[in-house]
């Protein structure tokens, strides 16, 4: 009878319902929640203040939580020039740390082997020059080093083994890997389709001879004029990839890239570092996120406002969510892979939500209402 009351016990403490907590920044609001769920229905546990100055909107973007889940680290977009990196504590989500980056800093994670945080400054406004990611140490927090990558990167994220970063240029339609160690770039791909690419330089090339043909007729063929003919060249080349975010699989040499411009997920093999298919998706895919376990691959349709799942060991099968408002923005996965938790901005003074998809039968099962502009999320630890 003991032994029997003891596997009772043993059995029922097995399957008692384990509690989700996650993240989620609010950019409209400058605000971020922490949110539980706790297997059947999501809740907001706290939602405290981020910002700095009362009377403007700061902008929390990106968001990450530590390997060891003792501390999250909050990019600030919206800076004076420049966005700050901000540490909490997860003990009491107080501030422990700060450090100013670059322009717009957006998404960030930490390498498990070195220990460093990796940050992609966004850039969003001037000219499309290269931008850069920022190296901060995260014990200090001290910027070490500001590497230089394309124009406006934004989604970055490291290798499985931390020794690889990886991060995608939305204007000029790259993707960038940085050598953690040594912190510098070591390869670098252009991302767009060749046969569009050729059809676009042609009329690009027709266009410019139109109007450096029209514009000799009044200007002299002088120095100045060769360098306006290079600037229209160069401001009339648009990215049709607009690549949005990057996600290595956990255990394949295989890189996954949102094609926000183009409608597609671009799959790419990390060790021949080249294009190996593209998959046509609904309008705008914007971040994508593999579970842990390596079976689903997932994807918010920002212009769709609904979440894509694929089967990446059932030839690609797929399921699209409709999400509960619009404009469908960042993904968190649960360390068991059972749960993807999906931040939806919502549109004007709409509250953002935060939806609960139940991976294995593609299921929205539940849904939390949150600050204004949903978008940087995380998923931090199960109890």
């Amino acid at each position: 009878m003991k032994k029997l009351l003891i596997f009772l016990y043993l059995f029922a403490a097995q399957t008692q319902a384990q509690n989700y907590f996650v993240y989620v920044a609010a950019e409209s609001d400058d605000t971020v929640s922490l949110l539980k769920f706790d297997g059947d229905n999501i809740s907001e546990l706290e939602r405290f203040d981020v910002g700095y100055y009362p009377t403007e909107i700061e902008g929390p973007h990106g968001i990450t939580v530590g390997p060891n889940g003792d501390y999250w680290y909050l990019s600030l977009a919206h800076g004076n020039p420049f966005g700050k990196l901000i540490k909490y504590s997860t003990k009491d989500n107080k501030v422990v740390g700060e450090t100013s980056l670059g322009l717009f800093p957006a998404t960030m994670q930490i390498s498990s082997v070195t220990g460093l945080l990796y940050c992609v400054n966004f850039n969003l406004h001037g000219k499309m020059s290269p931008s850069t990611v920022s190296v901060v140490d995260p014990e200090t927090m001290t910027e070490i080093k500001k590497i230089t990558t394309g124009a406006m990167p934004h989604g970055s994220r490291m290798s499985p083994d931390g020794l690889k970063q990886y991060s995608v240029s939305m204007m000029s339609s790259e993707l960038y890997e940085i050598d953690a160690l040594d912190l510098s770039v070591s390869r670098k791909m252009n991302l767009e389709n060749k046969i569009s690419e050729k059809k676009k330089m042609s009329m690009n090339h027709s266009m410019d001879n139109k109007k450096m043909m029209n514009s000799t007729k009044e200007i002299n063929y002088s120095n100045n004029m060769k360098e306006h003919v290079m600037e229209m060249k160069n401001s009339m080349h648009m990215s049709d990839v607009k690549p949005t975010w990057v996600i290595h699989h956990p255990n394949k040499k295989t890189l996954y890239v949102a094609g926000n411009g183009s409608n597609e997920i671009i799959e790419i093999d990390s060790d021949k570092w080249k294009i190996s298919k593209r998959i046509k998706t609904q309008k705008g895919p914007y971040n994508v996120e593999v579970s842990p376990n390596g079976k689903y691959l997932v994807a918010t349709l920002k212009g769709e406002g609904s979440t894509a799942i694929w089967d990446l060991e059932n030839n690609y099968k797929t399921n699209v969510i409709k999400n509960s408002t619009t404009v469908s923005h960042g993904i968190a996965i649960s360390n068991d892979s059972k749960y993807a938790f999906i931040s939806v901005e919502g549109v004007g003074g709409e509250p953002g939500i935060v939806d609960v998809i139940n991976l294995n039968d593609s299921k929205l099962i539940s849904s939390v209402e949150v600050g204004k502009q949903a978008g940087g999320i995380a998923f931090w630890k199960t109890d």
